[in-house]
């Protein structure tokens, strides 16, 4: 795990600030510690990375940025200036070479300006590298991150909202306090706000999905340091099935799906239920396989190959490879609908108008959906927090046992007799009477199509074509 702290800390030699680090850099194994505000001369640098017993230092031009790593860490400086210094960093547990965008930005939003400049240049040259910029940003993002004082003017936001989208950066969120900083005045006149954050483009989120950020206690400074933890986790992982709608589509469905189904299963309605749809999981699956393969290589395959053929008609021109061109170029278009189609159903945007696509756009809130599903810590009935997964599934496991392995408790039903009977035994009857196949009928097609499939991988959208054929 590599572990990042960033604190604007007004002032490195204030306030117990340098013993702090000291400890954060022990409890959380350390390896990268960013000071904004250090408030000392650069030639006090080396004096302080020794008694951090950090490796290496350095400084941005004007002194307000001081950036510490250890051996275990390859960093690069790619540039620095007055409001950031970005590095090209490697770690021994993460075999990913990053860039790093620490930040300290500007008050004033004029000055601000530059910042910007050099956040989309490096977002132009990044959109095939993990990229992070991380730091004190000095503006928010919204009303919410605001809390106290005057109503918040949105418009002063906007020009940073543009930068966020232009150089198509997520936040990563934050686990502890809401706000990175506070005025620190009375109680009436105390203002909060979040003006530190951390975010990632879409090649950070593929390639180091397991990255998390905690917002530590701000004492000694009226900033919170913010904890940057990046976990190296195995991708071994099982694959369950899921219905893909885009099947229905094909012309081979209908006829697999009823030879499967029409199987006889022995058991009761239930149990013969349960076995053809685990048994109909299987067969899509090796269906799937055979008529399509993997969806996305095809796409990227028949764009290749497309080009191929477009070079070659191009110093050829024969109706042989005209016909061979529109062959692929037919395929190449099947393949990209099968994979638009796909997209959004994982992104479940119920919203996005037909025709329009950008799998760019849908990989990224696939991404972000699946990292905010990530557990990193949990909290104990004892409040003590577990990190690893090991721990993490252990403690789960413990917690539900301890509920479902109670004591062993007679129920007194005497109070029960004096809960008044409301319903009668006909209208008794008719809740048990079972379903007719109109009732049944307006049950499924009430389901939302696209619906998230539930522990069998079938979704609305599957049981409202299966009772179709009935």
């Amino acid at each position: 795990m590599i572990s990042t702290i960033i604190w604007n800390a007004r002032g490195i030699n204030t306030q117990g600030v340098i013993e702090r680090l000291k400890n954060l850099k022990i409890i959380h194994q350390v390896s990268i510690i960013a000071v904004l505000e250090p408030f000392s001369d650069t030639a006090q640098l080396n004096t302080f990375k020794s008694m951090l017993a950090m490796d290496q230092a350095i400084s941005n031009s004007n002194g307000k940025f001081w950036l510490f790593w250890n051996t275990d860490v390859t960093c690069k400086i790619l540039e620095a200036d007055e409001q950031q210094v970005t590095c090209e960093i490697n770690h021994n547990e993460v075999p990913v070479t990053c860039i790093k965008t620490f930040i300290y930005a500007k008050c004033k939003e004029y000055l601000r300006k530059p910042l910007w400049d050099r956040l989309l240049y490096f977002a132009d040259k990044t959109d095939s590298i993990p990229w992070c910029t991380v730091g004190d940003f000095n503006v928010i993002t919204d009303t919410d991150e605001k809390l106290g004082g005057c109503v918040y003017n949105i418009k002063k936001s906007l020009e940073f909202i543009g930068v966020i989208e232009a150089c198509g950066l997520m936040d990563l969120g934050f686990s502890g306090p809401k706000f990175t900083w506070s005025n620190q005045r009375g109680i009436n006149s105390r203002i909060w706000k979040r003006l530190d954050r951390a975010m990632v483009n879409d090649k950070w989120l593929q390639d180091m999905p397991h990255s998390n950020i905690t917002h530590l206690p701000s004492v000694g400074s009226d900033h919170c340091p913010l904890l940057m933890e990046i976990t190296a986790r195995s991708e071994e992982h099982i694959k369950y099935f899921k219905f893909l709608n885009c099947w229905v589509e094909q012309p081979s469905f209908t006829e697999t799906v009823e030879k499967c189904w029409n199987r006889p299963v022995e058991g009761n309605p239930m149990w013969s239920f349960h076995q053809k749809l685990k048994r109909l999981s299987c067969t899509l699956s090796v269906w799937s396989k055979q008529q399509f393969g993997d969806i996305y290589a095809k796409v990227k395959e028949y764009e290749e190959n497309a080009r191929i053929l477009e070079e070659k008609l191009i110093q050829n021109n024969t109706e042989e490879d005209r016909a061979a061109l529109h062959g692929i170029n037919a395929e190449y278009i099947r393949f990209m609908k099968l994979e638009d189609s796909i997209l959004k159903q994982k992104s479940q945007l119920h919203w996005f108008k037909e025709g329009d696509a950008n799998s760019k756009y849908f990989h990224a809130l696939i991404r972000g959906r699946r990292r905010r599903l990530f557990i990193h810590k949990i909290l104990k009935d004892n409040d003590e927090w577990v990190q690893g997964d090991e721990y993490i599934a252990k403690a789960a496991c413990d917690y539900f046992q301890d509920i479902l392995t109670g004591e062993e408790k007679v129920i007194d039903e005497a109070p029960l007799e004096c809960i008044p009977r409301l319903i009668n035994r006909e209208q008794n009857d008719r809740i048990k009477a079972m379903p007719s196949m109109e009732e049944l009928k307006e049950v499924v097609y009430s389901m939302n199509p696209n619906s998230a499939a539930g522990p069998d991988g079938m979704n609305g959208y599957f049981f409202q074509k299966l009772l179709g054929y009935y």
